[in-house]
């Protein structure tokens, strides 16, 4: 037996098989790259409408389903499928495309029912996810989604375009802030640790025995090198900058 089909049977409590393949002449005529698909979703109603809507589908090859994190991995080790689609509704879904990626990192996983928040955008990204599609997404955006992914591109909704590039700006400026802070002064330095104790500039001018106007001067000089405008925001860059050099603490 071809030990990438697995028997059918029970997928454990909250999930059951499906079984669907597509002849071979069926596979020939179609101009689509068809994969195997493992559907993830722990509410059966919508799991099982999800396999009815996809039987038949020219892009798949083979399909099964899973409703939990242990049904996935057995089906992953069994049924071993080329995409995992995920409803994003699924208790713990992020830890299930986390053991996904970790068992296999070639493992291809396309987020469903994305609500496009920036928050859980990052979230997937960082999971590993390698597709998404929003709450409003169709049956054609599905499949162009998986196309996509067989010619090892992923295609990404606008809004989900947006978010991610946002991170990456967001993150650059951090590392050029972070740069930035290497060219301060003994003394600004100084003053930024005075600033991230809660001192005011006239207390860090009486700790440190200069005018105020000089304190004010110094702080001037800090926000711009750190391409911030608070103080708070300074403090904050010196601190991340402390735990990218050093490390996070770890507790005993």
């Amino acid at each position: 037996m071809d030990a990438r089909r697995g028997p059918a049977g029970q997928l454990g409590a909250s999930g059951a098989s499906y079984r669907h393949d597509t002849t071979t002449s069926e596979r020939r005529d179609s101009p689509v790259v068809a994969r195997r698909v493992l559907v993830v979703d722990d509410t059966r109603l919508s799991r099982e409408a999800l396999i009815s809507l996809l039987k038949g589908e020219p892009w798949i090859a083979a399909l099964d389903a899973a409703g939990d994190l242990a049904a996935t991995m057995e089906r992953q080790r069994h049924f071993r499928p080329d995409v995992v689609l995920l409803n994003m509704a699924t208790v713990g879904c992020l830890g299930i495309v986390a053991a996904v990626v970790g068992a296999d990192a070639r493992a291809c996983v396309v987020a469903i029912g994305v609500s496009g928040s920036e928050d859980e955008v990052i979230a997937l990204a960082e999971a590993g996810v390698a597709g998404y599609l929003l709450r409003g997404a169709s049956r054609t955006d599905l499949a162009v989604t998986m196309q996509s992914l067989a010619r090892g591109e992923s295609l990404c909704p606008p809004q989900i375009s947006t978010a991610l590039l946002r991170r990456v700006a967001s993150m650059a400026a951090e590392r050029r802030s972070l740069a930035a802070g290497s060219r301060l002064t003994a003394r600004e330095h100084q003053i930024l640790r005075l600033i991230d104790q809660g001192l005011s500039n006239k207390q860090i001018g009486q700790h440190l025995g200069i005018e105020v106007r000089t304190v004010k001067n110094h702080v001037h000089n800090i926000l711009e090198k750190l391409h911030v405008h608070r103080r708070g925001e300074a403090a904050a860059r010196m601190r991340a900058a402390h735990v990218s050099s050093t490390g996070p603490s770890r507790s005993r």
